[in-house]
């Protein structure tokens, strides 16, 4: 996986229900400059959850293209990531962008790459970012191991990175969509905003 400092995404899709969680600190060399940026967000009238690691203006950048491939194909997901990364790749101007996005509904997690691929996993997990290797290694442990809920093994995969690794707090915020759910839930366990920092 692309390793990205400053950030840490981990999703998980579990019976029906998919979460996504990301904590919230931004890194400027090896000092911490924020601890509450909020890198999740929710598409497509709740529908579609995502979440972003890289460059702010890229991440942005990259996330307004997938939003309006959501509005054009009227939601689908997979249809959307897949317009998306032909043009990212194709444009001279977005072929640069470094960020990397997950996507999530209901049926699944996708993570779109700048490299020309939509990535759908074999376990329903996908990480992105300084500590997604350690907490895909914890996120599949328990996915496999445990009962516990999408959101749960989420949030408790990013807890363990942030143990880990320097460019990850605790400070994280968790959507979750899915037929268990009431629409979309959002816990924040840091300060609620909605900065655009990456």
């Amino acid at each position: 996986m692309t390793k990205m400092h400053g950030t840490t995404i981990v999703a998980v899709h579990k019976n029906g229900v998919s979460a996504i969680a990301g904590d919230g600190q931004v890194t400027l060399g090896d000092q911490i400059v924020k601890k509450t940026a909020n890198k999740v967000r929710t598409l497509a009238d709740g529908k579609v959850i995502v979440g972003f690691a890289g460059a702010t203006a890229d991440a942005f950048t990259l996330l307004e293209k997938f939003e309006g491939y959501l509005s054009n194909y009227k939601g689908n997901m997979l249809r959307a990531a897949v317009e998306t990364v032909k043009e990212w790749r194709t444009d001279r101007a977005l072929r640069n962008l470094e960020a990397m996005l997950i996507a999530a509904n209901n049926e699944q997690v996708i993570m779109l790459s700048g490299v020309g691929d939509v990535i759908t996993p074999d376990e329903q997990v996908l990480v992105v970012g300084s500590g997604g290797a350690y907490a895909q290694a914890a996120a599949i442990a328990l996915l496999r191991h445990t009962e516990m809920s999408a959101k749960e093994i989420a949030e408790s995969a990013l807890k363990i990175a942030a143990d880990i690794d320097i460019y990850t707090s605790g400070n994280l915020t968790v959507l979750t969509v899915g037929e268990k759910d009431d629409g979309v839930g959002r816990e924040d366990t840091g300060d609620d905003n909605d900065d655009h920092d990456g």
